[in-house]
């Protein structure tokens, strides 16, 4: 396991050295995003307003208020990534996004993309939002704001993590991995069990 801090915009270079089990902190932007997002994007066919090559992109749907100034962060939690899979090989393909940061991890088809075109999934820990907001220290810019807590956020971040590979461009996955140790120790637990 290794440690790294990158910057915004990503390389494909920077994240065809990552491994799985490797933390990432993150310096510079990342962008908010969720379903609605997605759906305007992909089923509405409607590119986005902002460029997304070599971003790093975090589910989510935060708790902002608009000022005169702004956007005041409230809370940024991350949510769980599993339903947005069949937008993420589009993502990454269509629009160049090197990383993605959520809960739970993708599937199979986002795996492939990851693979093919050098990008990772980076697996923050669930109930960390007091962690996440504060490591954001600003919120730049809203797109879309008509889809708000659905719209595209560009964040301002330091020290951002740490944040676990769990998916690599080489094709591994701790999630994967993680299902298939239980699997294989299943019949152990039955036993002691006495099923």
């Amino acid at each position: 396991m290794a440690h790294y801090v990158l910057t915004t915009p990503l390389a494909e270079k920077d994240i065809r050295k990552l491994r799985v089990r490797d933390t990432v902190v993150l310096q510079g932007h990342i962008f908010g995003i969720r379903d609605a997002t997605q759906i305007r994007m992909f089923d509405g066919k409607q590119a986005p307003p902002v460029d997304l090559r070599g971003a790093a992109c975090i589910h989510t749907a935060p708790s902002l208020r608009k000022t005169a100034g702004g956007w005041e962060k409230i809370c940024v939690g991350t949510t769980t990534s599993a339903r947005m899979e069949r937008f993420t090989p589009p993502l990454i393909e269509g629009y160049g996004v090197r990383a993605v940061i959520g809960k739970g991890g993708l599937l199979e088809g986002s795996l492939e993309a990851m693979k093919r075109f050098g990008a990772c999934y980076l697996a923050i820990v669930g109930g960390a939002a007091a962690v996440e907001t504060k490591q954001i220290e600003a919120v730049e810019n809203v797109y879309w704001e008509d889809l708000h807590p659905e719209a595209i956020y560009k964040f301002r971040v330091k020290d951002f993590g740490p944040l676990i590979v769990a998916m690599d461009s080489h094709g591994n996955h701790l999630y994967f991995d993680i299902r298939n140790e239980a699997l294989r120790r299943l019949p152990e637990i039955y036993r002691g069990m006495g099923v």
